[in-house]
């Protein structure tokens, strides 16, 4: 519970003290649009490490070489945690817009830094909203932005190695822009905070991004049902290094 309310104190304090720091970046953005973007992105980095750090979690990274450099991609991952994206975003070494619900939007401060970093807002209850959204990441990726998206729709509150289907619509992204595909699979996140909510345990984690795939070199049969191919390396990662945690 201690660490509970440490990371609670903490984001209070950070989203209050970055208020003048949303002017100044702003005025960066005036003059240079892309040194605005990297501050930003180091700036909350630093924030999620510090929350991280308070955690006690430990990471162990694989395959972190295959994310290809100098060009935009897609990633997609699955998702049991609030922690997955801190976990995740800590390691953008380039912009990297999320993919969050539309709750999130309405809360005030964190949602400005999620629009500062390119972040999306998805409604998952209006299919129309929901393909402006794919079409916006879209734009982004063409613009040199990634995209990390959780295809699954929502937090995966089943059992730990167990997969929610995954939605077609997340690899249009990547259809429609030619994009690498970069598979997130992540281990045992929930028992950073889920399993025992709302206490935080110090625990371990494994993360591996498997290799770039790119839709184009896949077989016709397969560019059409993306999400069960994609699924499937994900559930052979997650159930590979259970043996790890």
């Amino acid at each position: 519970m201690f660490r509970f309310l440490c990371i609670v104190l903490f984001l209070v304090v950070y989203l209050i003290l970055s208020i003048p720091v949303f002017f100044v970046e702003w005025l960066i953005g005036k003059q240079d649009r892309d040194k605005r973007d990297l501050s930003s992105l180091r700036i909350v980095q630093w924030g999620f490490r510090c929350i991280l750090k308070i955690t006690g979690v430990s990471v162990t990274v694989i395959g972190e070489e295959n994310v290809p450099e100098n060009e935009p991609v897609l990633f997609i991952g699955n998702h049991r945690s609030f922690f997955d994206i801190l976990l995740t975003y800590t390691r953008c070494r380039s912009k990297t817009g999320y993919v969050a619900k539309k709750e999130m939007e309405k809360i005030p401060l964190l949602s400005t830094w999620m629009k500062f970093l390119y972040c999306l807002f998805l409604d998952r209850h209006d299919p129309k909203e929901g393909m402006k959204t794919i079409l916006k990441a879209i734009e982004y990726i063409k613009n040199g932005i990634s995209i990390c998206i959780f295809p699954e729709g929502t937090r995966n509150k089943g059992e730990e190695l167990t997969l929610l289907p995954f939605k077609e619509g997340s690899f249009k992204i990547a259809d429609k822009t030619g994009c690498a595909v970069v598979p997130i699979s992540l281990n045992n996140t929930a028992a950073i905070f889920e399993n025992q909510f709302p206490r935080i345990r110090k625990t371990h984690v494994v993360i591996e991004y498997g290799k770039p795939v790119y839709p184009k070199d896949l077989d016709r049969e397969t560019r059409k049902h993306l999400a069960p191919y994609f699924q499937n390396i994900v559930q052979e990662t997650i159930t590979r290094n259970a043996k790890l945690v």
